[in-house]
């Protein structure tokens, strides 16, 4: 098979129709075949996928173990053999002509173990998703070229993904991209973004505070705390350090928590009038909007918890084989 496409879904079921047609039209011209890997649905998810002879239908066996590692890792298991791997999410389409892209410039270009396109943000009306098409309209030269990471998906050479022992960290309920690429990295591939568009994206309607709250309650919060586990087992703390702003901002987040813990025991009550305003009128400023800069500080704070959160949590061995049932063979 020239390229598999796989599929991380949970409660998918208003999106997962046209993801999976869109993935299916992706693949026809090329031979390949689509795998939805499930991470223990509660909605239609499964059944609609199952509507569909052509795709091979997975589910984690032990659902307790879900988050997005484990859902990436389990795509990856389920895909069986191919050239190519594209990871795509359940909330997410494909779009015409970005296989053949990414196929012709891993063929071209044959140090890149993986490409990916760009990323068209649906959902605007979300801040979380407003912010993130902003940031990426304002830094677009920089969101094409050789990356360090493939946010979002992206299609990668299996050969080089062969090369590790596992493809995404199943500890991680967040950032399992980033580490994947600090592992092909390190071991002399490249990533790159071109400017072919790839997928259109969906996501979270929740407001913001609520989508902020849901992030620290379901665990994924904790993903900033966990990928700084992963590379402090695999001793790559540098490029971490390097490209992980997520990081840079938990940790400032942390020292202003310490730092105005010591002012208001203090009594230093004017210090902390500062302390507590400056962060969002340098966030506004920087953002050039009070409701986005109120934004970020929350969800700075979130990175901060889940710092903690991350790197107190336990780790079982990534590489070890995640159980999953198969629900539909379909398609070899």
């Amino acid at each position: 098979m020239t390229v598999a496409i796989g599929i991380k879904a949970l409660n998918e079921e208003p999106n997962i129709a046209a993801c999976l047609e869109s993935a299916l039209a992706a693949v026809r011209p090329w031979g390949g075949h689509v795998v939805l890997a499930d991470s223990g649905s509660s909605d239609r998810t499964v059944a609609i996928a199952r509507d569909y002879p052509d795709v091979r239908v997975v589910q984690l066996t032990h659902p307790e173990q879900r988050c997005c590692g484990a859902g990436a890792q389990l795509a990856y298991q389920g895909a069986g053999e191919a050239e190519f791997f594209y990871l795509l999410d359940g909330d997410m389409t494909i779009l015409p002509g970005f296989l053949d892209a990414g196929i012709g410039f891993l063929r071209a270009h044959p140090r890149h173990a993986g490409v990916g396109g760009k990323v068209i943000e649906v959902n605007v009306e979300s801040i979380e998703f407003e912010a993130r098409a902003r940031n990426d309209k304002a830094k677009q030269k920089s969101h094409t070229g050789d990356v360090d990471r493939l946010d979002c998906g992206g299609l990668y050479r299996m050969s080089a993904l062969r090369e590790l022992d596992y493809f995404t960290d199943r500890n991680l309920h967040a950032f399992e991209e980033f580490d994947l690429g600090i592992r092909l990295i390190a071991r002399g591939w490249k990533l790159a973004r071109i400017e072919t568009p790839a997928i259109q994206h969906r996501g979270h309607q929740d407001p913001a505070l609520r989508l902020v709250w849901r992030r620290i309650r379901t665990g994924y919060a904790g993903g900033t705390g966990e990928v700084v586990r992963a590379a402090m087992a695999q001793r790559r703390l540098a490029p971490l350090l390097r490209g992980f702003s997520h990081l840079r901002h938990a940790t400032i987040v942390v020292i202003w928590w310490l730092t105005l813990a010591l002012v208001l025991l203090c009594g230093w009550w004017w210090w902390a009038a500062v302390l507590l305003g400056a962060p969002v009128g340098l966030l506004s400023l920087r953002r050039r909007s009070l409701r986005h800069g109120l934004y970020s500080l929350a969800t700075w704070n979130m990175h901060g918890v889940g710092l903690l959160q991350g790197l107190g949590r336990g780790r079982v061995p990534p590489e070890a084989v995640l159980e999953m049932t198969v629900l539909r063979k379909g398609a070899p």
